[in-house]
């Protein structure tokens, strides 16, 4: 394929298109991206070999309109010598360069229309390759999260994960139950204490009480 219909493919087609018909996006975008820079590389080299072209035969051309003025000016020099034979061979050969002249000329024009479309397809193709490179971002950063959420998405559905959980739930209440029975056996332990506590000090009030009587009948009989 020649470098001019491949650059005209590029920039005709659509990378949306190109995206949504795609299996693997992010595959795509790094093809396109890498044929684009390619295709630049290589009609920058076309554009400088168009314009060394160009510049040379500007050169010749130039060389060629001094030929003509050097023939005007030998037909003229052999008509003031009253030679007109001389004048018409001279006349000739400005002819000759002349009709050299048109061709290049002609070549001239030719390079000049490829270069400006080229530089308008380079400008074009240059826009596009910015734009897929912004989409390379976009669709990297997109697809890592998506990989991101289906992992955590695997996992919220996952029936291994979902069957540990229930049996959290089985020992924790499990748990719950027996902290429930420590508690209670320390409620009835510190019930037994108390009455053990109301028996001793319940004793130790009567003894006051009876010393409180001794004493008193003590004093009485004194």
């Amino acid at each position: 394929m020649g470098i001019f219909s491949r650059l005209s493919d590029i920039i005709n087609s659509n990378i949306n298109s190109l995206l949504d018909k795609a299996e693997d996006p992010e595959k795509m975008i790094r093809m396109v991206i890498q044929e684009m820079e390619e295709t630049l590389v290589e009609v920058r080299s076309t554009s400088a070999r168009i314009i060394a072209d160009k510049k040379e035969l500007l050169r010749r051309n130039s060389k060629l309109e001094k030929q003509v003025d050097d023939w005007q000016q030998k037909a003229e020099l052999a008509l003031s010598k009253n030679r007109d034979d001389l004048a018409k061979a001279a006349l000739l050969e400005k002819s000759a360069v002349n009709d050299v002249m048109v061709f290049v000329q002609e070549d001239m024009q030719k390079l000049e229309d490829s270069l400006n479309k080229l530089s308008s397809e380079i400008e074009q193709l240059q826009t596009k390759l910015n734009d897929a490179r912004t989409r390379q971002k976009t669709i990297l950063m997109r697809h890592t999260a998506t990989r991101s959420r289906h992992t955590v998405n695997s996992k919220l559905h996952n029936s291994s994960i979902d069957e540990a959980i229930n049996k959290f739930d089985h020992y924790e209440k499990k748990i719950e139950v027996m902290e429930g029975e420590i508690e209670a056996n320390e409620i009835g332990n510190r019930g037994i204490s108390a009455e053990f506590d109301a028996l001793e000090k319940e004793g130790k009030i009567d003894q006051e009480l009876e010393d409180l009587k001794s004493k008193l009948k003590t004093k009485n009989k004194g």
